[in-house]
């Protein structure tokens, strides 16, 4: 074995001996356990180095960004720019199921691609006014397997029958502010921490009811106009421009520089809704969510907070209730001015 050791069959570096060889007190490296090849691509290059214009975090693609930015017709406010930096994932299809929500959702109007019908169901009204109204509204009905379609839906209870709604198409809010510039006086809404969809809903029929000219959302955290939305807002989704802020405190700041009054419901303010002064002028109603109200930085933006007078130990109003409340007492304002 000695042998063997002097003649370097011993001598292959183990573990972290650093290359030298097994044999004690030696101070000459023995040889190098080889790769296999498997280090082979440690040795390629990573290409070409790409242009500066198109290097994350270079101030000449920070330059590049910006010129594309005043390029789009003035849309260069930091939503803009963050939108143009980091490209947004298309959102997937939501899936309506169940025979109620189904025929509800196809008679109010929801925006659909496809009417997916298990087979082999027995007769059903609502199979069959779910198959008139999908083709009266030019909406594919595409008959499946049931196994398919519970694959489909997951564990959600499908009852044989699903609605596929596209994405909703959002408005930007500069978009909202051309809209604006056009009216006299303008007014707009913006939500601030409102997750359910139903609320949403409400809000967007109050809306468009009084005569606001668009609704502004969050991006995160919030709700976004879905098939619960849309059927709550009674097809006033299809009229009046919804649009997703990346960061609402900046957009605010945005439309308060345009000219409009930001005006914030708090529970706590001061200033009855019925003291607005600036009721008459162009305005952004804010509603916060019913368990928390406004954010910090969304008030701090506020140019003023109203509360509405309630009567009794109620605390709050959710925030459909409150927004109808608030566009009404506006809308009357507007209309004795």
């Amino acid at each position: 074995m000695a042998g063997a050791a002097r003649r370097g069959g011993g001598g292959i570096a183990r573990g972290g001996q650093g290359g030298r060889a097994g044999k004690t007190g030696s101070h000459r490296k023995g040889a190098g356990a080889g790769s296999g090849g498997q280090g082979r691509q440690a040795l390629e290059g990573r290409g070409a180095t790409p242009p500066a214009h198109l290097r994350p975090g270079h101030p000449a693609q920070r330059r590049a960004t910006a010129a594309r930015t005043a390029q789009t017709g003035g849309r260069g406010s930091a939503d803009a720019a963050q939108a143009g930096s980091r490209p947004r994932r298309p959102e997937a299809d939501e899936l309506v199921v169940g025979r109620n929500a189904v025929v509800e959702a196809l008679r109010a109007g929801v925006p659909a691609s496809s009417l997916y019908v298990a087979g082999g169901l027995d007769f059903d009204e609502r199979l069959a006014d779910a198959r008139r109204l999908a083709t009266r509204a030019g909406i594919a009905v595409i008959d499946v397997a049931r196994p398919d379609l519970d694959r489909m839906c997951g564990t959600a209870p499908h009852q044989g029958l699903a609605l596929s709604v596209p994405p909703f198409r959002y408005a930007h809010p500069d978009d909202l502010l051309a809209r604006v510039r056009a009216a006299a006086p303008g007014l707009l809404v913006a939500l601030d921490g409102v997750t359910d969809p139903r609320n949403l809903g409400a809000v967007v029929r109050s809306a468009a009811a009084f005569g606001a000219h668009g609704v502004v959302v969050p991006e995160r955290r919030a709700a976004g106009i879905t098939a619960a939305a849309w059927k709550t807002s009674a097809g006033a989704a299809a009229r009046l421009p919804v649009a997703r802020a990346t960061n609402l405190a900046r957009t605010l700041v945005s439309f308060a520089e345009s000219g409009l009054f930001v005006v914030g419901l708090a529970a706590d303010a001061d200033t009855t809704i019925d003291e607005l002064e600036m009721a008459t002028d162009p305005v952004v109603l804010v509603i916060g969510s019913e368990g928390r109200g406004l954010s910090r930085l969304v008030e701090e933006r506020c140019d003023v907070t109203v509360r509405i007078p309630m009567a009794g130990a109620v605390e709050s109003l959710n925030a459909g209730v409150a927004a109808g409340i608030a566009l009404a007492e506006i809308a009357r304002r507007r209309r004795g001015a």
